[in-house]
């Protein structure tokens, strides 16, 4: 079985609201908070939830609440998202690359590390595209900065708690009107809004910004685009709801999230491969290029190393990405390299079913990936970073992290058949 969340967002997203459904499904307030503590926010804040009555329907409402530097005062850190092209208190600013820093060098598990440092490079990189800027050098508002990594942080914790394998959305509602931000007006959805719903389905309707900046790049980091549901459908286990702070007038203002199983063995998948041939590139550049790929949902990116007419060496930069991602993919190939053409076809790929766990080994604790063969067998694959970090701080080959690891996998039954 592979365990699977969707979101049901009739009513858009938000940072908040994905927090605020993840504690209603049963994710305990005090372990996010123990949680949210090891990492360094760049500020003080308090987090809090209630229960909420919207339309009859029973939700939870989740809050950040930041000291403002100005006043004094706390000031509720949501409305609004937290990069450049929205509006909050104060004038100091927090940039991506300390953000990422900040994520990288605190105490959480891996996989909690991984899918939010995942979901703030989306983010910036959407923020860097509308603001003709590197996504190292989008700059946080002070207040927002923190607000985004609470919520950002908050969410990686709730799919690391439940043990979510896949994630769906339903199509998201665009919403209409204008959004008052530090620049001026802007339409509804913001710019990077939409950058960050490239290759997602949308619908029209709602009064105003339902769908934020953060709550897209959740949504855009996670969901695979091209299916808003399992094709073999989904066993429902447990459905929550998260309040939005605003009151519409057409639509109860909760996300539902439903966490479920699915039951698939190994499926075709539609996807694409891209291409291009660079033989005029420094080669450092293509480590930055592999890392925004990946951040921009490829699956894989791997070079060759070739020779064109006139004995040139070159290279050749492949992309393998589900179709829908085929123009952002290909536009970060021709922004970022040298090559004038991208190329690509169709292809289909069998996919097995698979699955993450942590292990406990004589060295710490390991995250692993299991894969399910159609025969049954288990491949196991100990997460890199996870096993790079343990190798790092104890001195020792990586090689026998990885080794302790699978050894750990096989000891616990992960191996064998469930």
């Amino acid at each position: 079985m592979t365990r699977a969340l969707y979101f049901d967002a009739f009513s858009g997203v938000s940072g908040d609201m994905t927090v605020g459904a993840m504690l209603a499904l049963g994710l305990p307030f005090d372990l996010l908070r123990e949680e949210l503590a090891k990492v360094e926010a760049g500020g003080a804040f308090e987090i809090a939830h209630a229960p909420r009555d919207v339309n009859g329907i029973r939700a939870v409402k989740f809050d950040v609440v930041v000291p403002s530097a100005a006043s004094g005062h706390a000031d509720a850190a949501h409305g609004h998202d937290a990069a450049h092209g929205h509006s909050h208190h104060g004038h100091a600013h927090t940039h991506f690359a300390d953000i990422r820093s900040r994520i990288e060098s605190s105490g959480l598990a891996a996989a909690v590390r991984e899918t939010a440092i995942a979901i703030f490079t989306r983010l910036a990189i959407a923020e860097g595209r509308i603001h003709g800027m590197a996504p190292e050098d989008v700059a946080f508002h002070e207040v927002g900065a923190v607000d985004s990594i609470v919520d950002i942080v908050g969410a990686a914790i709730g799919l690391h708690y439940f043990g979510v394998d896949e994630v769906y959305c339903s199509p998201l509602p665009l919403g209409s009107g204008f959004v008052e931000c530090r620049h001026g007006v802007l339409p509804v959805p913001a710019p990077a809004t939409v950058e960050l719903l490239r290759g997602l389905e949308v619908c029209p309707g709602g009064d105003g910004e339902l769908v934020t900046p953060t709550g897209a790049a959740i949504v855009a980091s996670l969901v695979r685009p091209g299916a808003t549901l399992p094709a073999s459908g989904l066993r429902i286990q447990k459905v929550a709801y998260g309040a939005g702070t605003k009151v519409l007038a057409d639509r109860p203002n909760v996300l539902r999230l439903v966490l479920g199983d699915v039951d698939h063995a190994a499926a075709a998948a539609e996807l694409a491969i891209l291409e291009a041939n660079i033989d005029d590139s420094n080669p450092e550049i293509f480590e930055h290029v592999i890392e925004l790929l990946f951040a921009a949902g490829a699956r894989d990116v791997w070079l060759q190393p070739v020779v064109m007419k006139k004995s040139r060496p070159a290279v050749v930069l492949s992309v393998l990405g589900d179709a829908g991602l085929r123009d952002v993919l290909s536009g970060i190939i021709l922004r970022e390299t040298s090559t004038i053409g991208v190329r690509h076809h169709s292809v289909e790929r069998y996919e097995a079913p698979r699955t993450q766990k942590v292990v406990a080994t004589e060295f710490g604790d390991v995250l692993i990936k299991l894969a399910r063969a159609p025969d049954g067998t288990i491949n196991v694959a100990p997460e890199f970073e996870a096993c790079r970090k343990i190798a790092r701080e104890r001195g020792i080959p990586l090689k026998e992290v990885y080794a302790a690891a699978i050894a750990a996998a096989r000891r616990g039954g992960a191996t064998s058949e469930e």
